[in-house]
């Protein structure tokens, strides 16, 4: 018996299936002993390339040499206080400098958390209750937007009219009922439910490239729609960013023509620390404003832009300037073409998607453009399984859809070797 199956035996006694994140398990359960740049060394010295870097968050692997230094300066200071802080002015500073449609911010400690404050600051602005999302699309563990997380076959309903379905037992009918949800990369459909609901919505929630639909990025012309529909509706537009932040510099809608009102952050944005970000245009974000009379939406945390947080996401984000995203959006495309060329050299009966630093290999001949057709069938959910193990055994630690997401300690060397990885699995 490993450490680790020891590990995990006392896990099960104290811990709901003996973890607190349920994208880490496997069988048998392996634990993260350290890291150290794109490397991971379990607890029975096993060393693995990092292609998760917890699930995207990681831009510059582990323990990176500056985010320690300047986090253990900061500790030395003290690691929260009942009072703002330089840190707090001086990273909003450089977050809204790298996007012009950031004229704002707000930090907060979750993708979750950042996601929640957009939509309620999307009603406080608009006074109205519901909001839209593509289905199938991962927003956090917020009821609302968690609605159709998760659909099957059985449940989702007709494409021209998708049901609200609730990912956790219990959700209330309430939440169900306020959200609409839309087909994602499908103009023509999603534009004529949101009509249907034009007088209810506060916001249109979208992720450019939602990571449980397939990541593939948006079409221009689906984005370019719902940019248009939602201006002409006094809708707000709201942008989920908190995994495609890392595709460019001032994240992943710099590819497109047109700006949301508010974008939701995280992973990334905190150089390994827990975080989260909202930032938009000026009049919006002003309704948490404390010194307004009345307050539409009051808004705080205990933890919320602690010192520690910011003085890693700050030093993380400037040293991933331009020249950096480009470098790691390099390497990812090599990846990506290398494994396009595996699957025509082996036939394998696979397909590989992605944009900036990240890429997802799906068990299916043609790339899917929604969730309908990014679901998996048993088969092909059992063959994406043994490719992970085989990823795994063969010394690569992926996202379990048997995604990655790029760090910028790795060279052209990992990512041929991970091709290679792949090559022989498929």
């Amino acid at each position: 018996m490993t450490r680790s199956d020891e590990l995990y035996k006392r896990a099960l006694n104290v811990l709901p299936g003996g973890v607190s994140r349920n994208t880490v398990l496997r069988t048998p359960q392996p634990y993260a002993a350290f890291g150290k740049g794109c490397v991971i060394t379990d607890l029975d010295g096993v060393e693995r390339i990092d292609c998760s870097n917890n699930m995207a968050s990681l831009l510059h692997g582990h323990a990176d040499p500056d985010i320690v230094t300047a986090v253990t300066e900061q500790l030395q200071r003290g690691s929260a206080f009942t009072m703002a802080t330089e840190i707090e002015v001086e990273y909003a500073e450089h977050l809204c400098s790298r996007n012009d449609s950031f004229e704002q911010c707000r930090f907060v400690n979750s993708g979750t958390e950042a996601i929640m404050a957009c939509l309620k600051a999307s009603r406080a602005f608009t006074g109205k209750s519901m909001i839209a999302k593509a289905e199938g699309a991962y927003h956090g563990q917020y009821d609302y937007a968690e609605v159709s997380q998760t659909p099957t076959p059985g449940d989702w309903g007709d494409v021209d009219s998708p049901n609200s379905v609730p990912v956790a037992h219990g959700t209330p009918q309430g939440a169900l009922d306020d959200v609409a949800v839309i087909p994602f990369n499908d103009s023509k459909r999603a534009i004529a439910i949101l009509e249907k609901h034009k007088d209810e919505l506060a916001c249109v929630l979208i992720d450019l490239m939602p990571h449980r639909i397939g990541l593939r990025p948006a079409d221009a012309e689906y984005v370019e729609a719902l940019r248009e529909w939602t201006m002409h509706n006094d809708v707000l537009l709201v942008f989920d960013e908190v995994i495609t932040f890392r595709s460019e510099y001032g994240g992943l809608q710099e590819q497109y023509a047109v700006s949301p009102d508010l974008t939701a952050m995280g992973k990334a944005i905190g150089g390994g620390f827990p975080v989260g970000a909202i930032a938009g245009r000026r009049d919006v974000m002003d309704v948490m404003n404390p010194k307004n009379t009345p307050l539409l939406f009051p808004h705080s945390g205990t933890f919320s832009a602690n010192p520690i947080t910011l003085t890693a996401g700050l030093t993380a984000m400037k040293k991933f300037d331009r020249d950096a995203v480009a470098r790691l959006n390099t390497l990812a495309l090599r990846a990506r073409t290398g494994i396009e060329d595996a699957i025509q050299e082996t036939g394998a009966h696979a397909c590989v998607t992605g944009a900036g630093s990240m890429l997802r290999i799906h068990m299916k001949k043609d790339v899917p453009m929604n969730f309908r057709e990014a679901f998996l069938t048993e088969e092909e959910n059992v063959r994406l399984k043994k490719l992970l193990d085989h990823l795994f055994e063969s010394g690569f630690l992926m996202i379990n859809t048997c995604s990655a997401a790029l760090s910028t300690p790795m060279t052209e060397t990992e990512i041929d070797d991970l091709v290679e990885a792949v090559k022989r699995g498929l």
